[in-house]
């Protein structure tokens, strides 16, 4: 049984919890220091004691914790995350029902009414991923609440809890039969290779879903496409089977090889036509520039915050530049899919970047269209950082 607090919140956070915002923030608390033990449920009450909220007590690089009920008295027990989990599934119908699509996001933290954890399906596989020790503590309500409403064929799970928010190192085996992988997964009728007991990540990135869609739909055919940051080549598959006349793809991590190799040939796509490179992507670009390569489609799609030996990249400080160079290499009519999952700016501040890079290199640009968030992600409009995906479709205009 978890401990319970009643703590006092300031009158500034009282009014954004009010309004439905879902974060517990450090300096919300007043005497945060007594709290322990995470896991512990917190009732919020104003300066003058009047009810606010029950949440509870997660340390995670975003804050302290997350709201869960705003009715006083609620139990936060297994019943409480049957009656969440059982309304995000139930909003997932559609994607249960696409045999064209196997793996989407089943459960989206704060989004669906509970902070801190998601839920993800692969071809009868669910992958839970916990954002904090708090959280964890409700282990085993949130997995009993969970196989009591879906039929499947094992679970997983992610602790992406340990120090500075990293993943604990793990089998991530919790229940049913193991799975045999790769486990192949369709997304939009494209085979991905997915490993659910390979580390933090599985291999694909399931929020990319409708961009990739539009690549191979739209833009790709005929293209000579540049993937940046491509990890296991996803959007390069999608270009591919979208008939590019060529994708190069760069990522300087070395797994990067053999699973887009392996990805490329799921979908009978002959991967030595394909360039597949292992190289820091800032090097690339100064490659390319020196040996005046050019690409109808790049996709730019950094992580928020990475670490080369030569280089340190931070979206909100250096996707201005990363542009610049990109411009720099893409063909006058091409197009750039600039994207980001940076939470702490919003896509206007991301289109004046992308404006500044065009005005610094003396270039001229057309919006093609932009993309946030799909449905299965869903988020709400109290907590703006949860819709953190931004992808912008960008024409260089001669």
């Amino acid at each position: 049984m978890q401990n319970q607090y009643m703590m006092v919140v300031g009158p500034k956070h009282a009014e954004k919890f009010k309004k439905g915002y879902p974060l517990i923030e450090k300096e919300a608390l007043q005497d945060v220091e007594e709290l322990q033990e995470e896991g512990a449920i917190l009732h919020l009450v104003d300066q003058k004691n009047r009810f606010i909220g029950i949440g509870y007590y997660g340390k995670q690089n975003k804050g302290y914790g997350w709201m869960l009920s705003r009715k006083e008295g609620e139990v936060i027990d297994q019943s409480f995350f049957y009656k969440r989990l059982k309304s995000a599934i139930s909003n997932r119908k559609s994607f249960y029902e696409d045999a064209n699509t196997t793996a989407f996001r089943v459960f989206n933290g704060e989004g669906d009414g509970v902070g801190g954890v998601t839920i993800e399906y692969f071809d009868g596989y669910y992958v839970i991923n916990w954002y904090s020790e708090g959280i964890y503590q409700f282990k085993d309500d949130i997995i009993n609440a969970l196989k009591g409403l879906v039929d499947f064929k094992g679970i997983y799970e992610k602790k992406r809890f340990d120090t500075k928010g990293k993943y604990v190192e793990d089998d991530d085996f919790v229940t049913g039969e193991r799975g045999e992988f790769p486990l192949i997964v369709k997304e939009n009728g494209v085979n991905f290779a997915v490993y659910l007991n390979e580390g933090a990540m599985v291999g694909v990135f399931l929020d990319q879903r409708n961009v990739r869609k539009q690549i191979r739909d739209v833009y790709a055919k005929g293209k000579n496409v540049l993937n940046m940051f491509s990890y296991t080549g996803a959007f390069s598959v999608f270009a591919a089977v979208g008939g590019a006349s060529k994708t190069t793809s760069v990522d300087v991590a070395n797994r990067s090889l053999p699973k887009t190799i392996e990805q490329f040939s799921l979908n009978g796509v002959d991967y030595e036509a394909q360039d597949i490179i292992v190289d820091d992507v800032f090097k690339y670009f100064k490659f390319a520039a020196k040996k005046n390569l050019s690409y109808d489609l790049v996709i730019l799609d950094p992580p928020s915050f990475a670490k080369t030996k030569k280089h340190t990249f931070s979206a909100a400080k250096d996707y201005k530049n990363l542009l610049k160079d990109t411009i720099a290499i893409t063909e006058n009519g091409g197009v750039i899919v600039a994207s980001t999952n940076a939470s702490n700016f919003d896509m206007n501040r991301f289109k004046t970047f992308i404006d500044a890079a065009f005005k610094e290199t003396n270039g001229k640009y057309k919006i093609l269209e932009e993309h946030t968030l799909p449905e299965d992600f869903k988020t709400i409009t109290e907590f703006k950082q949860g819709d953190y995906l931004k992808v912008v479709f960008i024409k260089k205009i001669k």
